[in-house]
């Protein structure tokens, strides 16, 4: 079970709230990076075949037809179950949706993030809930019907009549699958930095404080699971038999190769990296690989997963104090030879997951 993931990060723009390695570059740029990329791809020493393929970005969406088809034709074999595209909303038209078809797109997922005007503007987004609306209809009728929506709780001005709203729609769209996050502070946006700062610019006095952003996480879960949309991972929720196959590889320490820029890889045993810098990714810097602790990554990643994992007896032995400390607070439950976090513990998984990092 193995997937490939490729990155292009190319946007119209660039959100606020954006950390990722993406933005707007020159057509120049654009135009080699992608005959970057399919060498990447075609110089790849494949030791499996992929069974998912993952579009991401930026903007996959923007890509031409003839080369989304060069890529795929780059990948080996050609009977891949699962292959995502990454799409912004306003970018999708009857004409695209056929030809990502026929390339074997079968999954779609959009990047909402809400559903409120004043809130996409805010962040600067451009479209509307008419516009996704429209382009959820224009899929489903182009047999995309495997959807994905992203929503964020925590956007600026973000409150409990807005969040309402967008988890509304949700319920009107009723997509396959919705990814809920909470919007990070991060230094490395520029809404997080300010917010860091103390700031004003991009609403950064206007973000939800964290108690607040939970409950908005919690109604979401609540909401969801009332339309069948179940947790299965902290941030991902879906109807049975839609949970993402590539993302579950990440959690499930299954091996993947990633291309392009800022794009990572495991193996199984060793993890490596592209730069996240366009220009070194463009001078073939080589990546840095890193031997993996498979123990330690059991934990701190597989954790994540509603169904918990099952420790081998050593990891029994090597974390019995972490063990032993969460599961006497309730923060964690045994059941059986499996080991989850229990449902008020989610908001606080990285503070119980760092105590399995040596």
């Amino acid at each position: 079970m193995s997937g490939a993931y490729i990155s292009y990060p190319f946007c119209t723009q660039k959100c606020t709230f954006c950390n990722f390695a993406s933005d707007v570059y020159s057509r120049d740029i654009r135009e080699r990076y992608e005959a970057a990329l399919l060498d990447e791809i075609r110089a790849h020493r494949w030791r499996w075949q992929p069974e998912t393929a993952y579009f991401g970005g930026g903007t996959p969406s923007l890509m031409a037809d003839g080369l989304l088809r060069k890529l795929m034709d780059a990948l080996p074999g050609v009977c891949l179950r699962e292959t995502t595209l990454e799409c912004a909303p306003g970018t999708i038209t009857s004409d695209s949706a056929r030809a990502w078809l026929a390339c074997g797109i079968n999954r779609v997922s959009l990047g909402v993030q809400s559903f409120v005007t004043k809130e996409l503007r805010q962040v600067g987004r451009r479209h509307s809930a008419a516009t996704v609306e429209t382009e959820v209809k224009l899929l489903r009728d182009s047999n995309l019907s495997n959807i994905n929506i992203d929503l964020i709780a925590g956007l600026p001005g973000q409150t409990w009549d807005s969040w309402e709203g967008s988890l509304d729609w949700i319920e009107r769209l009723a997509p396959a699958h919705v990814s809920v996050y909470i919007f990070e502070v991060d230094e490395e946006s520029r809404l997080g930095s300010e917010v860091i700062l103390g700031g004003r610019r991009y609403g950064a006095n206007r973000v939800p404080d964290d108690g607040l952003v939970a409950e908005f996480y919690e109604r979401a879960v609540a909401r969801l699971e009332v339309l069948g949309i179940r947790r299965y991972e902290i941030s991902n929720f879906a109807r049975p038999g839609c949970e993402s196959r590539h993302n579950l590889k990440y959690w499930k320490l299954e091996p993947y190769a990633g291309f392009g820029l800022d794009a990572h890889s495991f193996d199984g045993v060793h993890r490596w990296s592209n730069s996240e810098s366009i220009d070194a990714y463009l001078g073939k810097r080589p990546a840095e690989r890193t031997l993996s602790n498979s123990s330690e990554e059991h934990f701190f990643i597989g954790l994540r997963l509603a169904e918990g994992i099952e420790p081998t007896p050593e990891e029994w032995r090597r974390f019995a104090r972490p063990i032993e400390k969460w599961t006497s607070s309730g923060m964690l439950r045994k059941e059986g030879p499996r080991l989850r976090l229990d449902s008020k513990a989610v908001l606080v998984s990285n503070e119980i997951l760092q105590d399995f990092i040596a």
